[in-house]
């Protein structure tokens, strides 16, 4: 087969143009065909009707022979002459190809002067044509019943001929009709298919922002220009949370850098000393720790989004690990003057893994903690839900989520607030929402009246992992 379209449609057209050319030629060739043998069979009547009269003038059958080679020499070489009298068929020549007189129907009620023609294949295997002309009445006294004519079926091979004549117009006309059906055809389907490989080409390249083609050509094409199109906004949005994401991490790898390369140095000069050594030391150790978290959202990012994160289920209890998540984030929400309060139904049982959980709930925590001013309050339930599952709750008095961020809350390198100064990286919800799906359940956020935010989390008894 031909690798390219337009070769595969040209392809298509001429094997359809073959076969439109074969049919239309066999059916020339019956028609022609039957013409021919028509026509001969006219024409061998046509010379029968002059020897009609002299045939009528011959009464005694003795002398039919030395009569039918004297009427055999007006008629072309080609033409047999065949007496039929009775039951039996007199040949103009010997050499002449013998028939049977019953090979030949002649009906009863046939009129003086009619005739009746067709073809027949000899004993020898020829084919002829032939036409008989009743010269008397069946039970006349004596004399001939009808007079033959045959002549050689060449209707065959005159067909052919007209043909050959014929179907070099018929390809023509065909060719005519059909190469410019195909040429549209393959222009339709190869034009937009062009334009999506040239449009595929510049996709590799990230600076180069993608331009959304018009659907154009057959359905499944327009259908695959759509696609594509889904497909290149979808690449620019990652893209651009991409970059959003190296902005983030570069804001927030500068700070901590910065507080360790400047301790470092007054290590190493020897400006810090006595109490001063201490300080650096702790705040070596603080900035590390959190290039460290940072680290860590990022592998865990990239586990839950290539299914590379392996998740071992557990019989836990979720108000046990409410309460144990408040306690870690304590010291953190005093040092604020944040109230952070757990909150749980009595005799809940989950099936999770423990990381898992314990990693959703500091998410949630911390995040709420990033935003309650002093004063603020932070509250963690875990409740019955539906079909025996645990719904987490974390809800704070904060200032919610900024208007139109409700959606993408969940989107991985998305902030609220690109411009705040905090060390997150806008990953702390996506691996949230991400955990929970990955045990069969999900993630929601919503704003709270008067102010305030609440993210709840919803999952199954038993997850169903996979």
């Amino acid at each position: 087969m031909p690798d390219r379209v337009s070769s595969r449609i040209a392809a298509a057209f001429a094997v359809v143009g073959l076969v439109a050319v074969l049919a239309v030629g066999a059916g020339l060739f019956v028609s022609l065909r039957t013409l021919h043998q028509e026509a001969t069979i006219s024409s061998l009547g046509d010379v029968a009707q002059p020897i009609v009269a002299r045939v009528r003038a011959l009464a005694a059958t003795a002398e039919l022979r030395a009569a039918v080679n004297v009427l055999k020499a007006d008629v072309r070489p080609e033409v047999g002459l065949y007496l039929i009298v009775g039951d039996r068929l007199i040949a103009a020549d010997a050499a002449q190809t013998p028939l049977e007189a019953a090979s030949i129907p002649l009906r009863k009620d046939l009129a003086v002067g009619a005739s009746v023609g067709g073809g027949l294949t000899t004993t020898d295997g020829s084919r002829i044509l032939y036409s008989a002309t009743i010269v008397r009445r069946e039970g006349s006294l004596a004399g001939p019943i009808a007079i033959l004519l045959t002549a050689p079926d060449r209707a065959g091979a005159d067909a052919v001929r007209d043909l050959l004549r014929v179907l070099p117009a018929v390809a023509l006309v065909i060719l005519a009709v059909v190469a410019p059906i195909a040429w549209l055809l393959s222009r339709s389907i190869t034009r937009p298919l062009r334009r999506l490989a040239e449009a595929t080409a510049a996709v590799p390249f990230a600076g180069v922002p993608s331009e959304a083609l018009a659907p154009e050509g057959p359905r499944e094409v327009r259908d695959l220009t759509a696609r594509f199109n889904a497909m290149t906004d979808e690449l620019d949005r990652v893209r651009g949370e991409e970059r959003e994401l190296l902005a983030n991490i570069r804001h927030d790898l500068k700070t901590p850098l910065t507080v360790v390369s400047g301790f470092a140095e007054a290590l190493r000069d020897g400006t810090a000393s006595g109490d001063g050594v201490a300080r650096a030391a702790d705040a070596i150790a603080q900035e590390a720790a959190r290039m460290g978290a940072l680290v860590e959202d990022l592998r865990s990012i990239d586990e839950v989004g290539t299914a590379g994160l392996t998740l071992r289920p557990e019989a836990l209890d979720p108000a046990a690990l409410a309460t144990e998540a408040v306690a870690r984030f304590a010291p953190r929400a005093a040092a604020g003057g944040v109230e952070v309060r757990a909150d749980a139904d009595a005799g809940l049982v989950l099936a999770a893994d423990r990381a898992a959980v314990e990693r959703i709930l500091g998410n949630l925590i911390d995040n709420a903690l990033a935003v309650v001013p002093a004063g603020g309050h932070v509250l963690v339930e875990a409740r019955r839900g539906v079909a025996d599952g645990v719904v987490i709750r974390v809800s704070d008095d904060g200032p919610g989520f900024p208007p139109g961020s409700l959606e993408r809350a969940f989107d991985r390198f998305y902030r609220a607030d690109p411009a705040r100064t905090g060390v997150g990286t806008g990953l702390g919800l996506s691996i949230v929402r991400a955990l929970a799906r990955s045990h069969g359940g999900d993630a929601v956020a919503e704003n709270l009246a008067p102010s305030g935010a609440r993210v709840t989390v919803t999952l199954p008894g038993v997850p169903t992992l996979g």
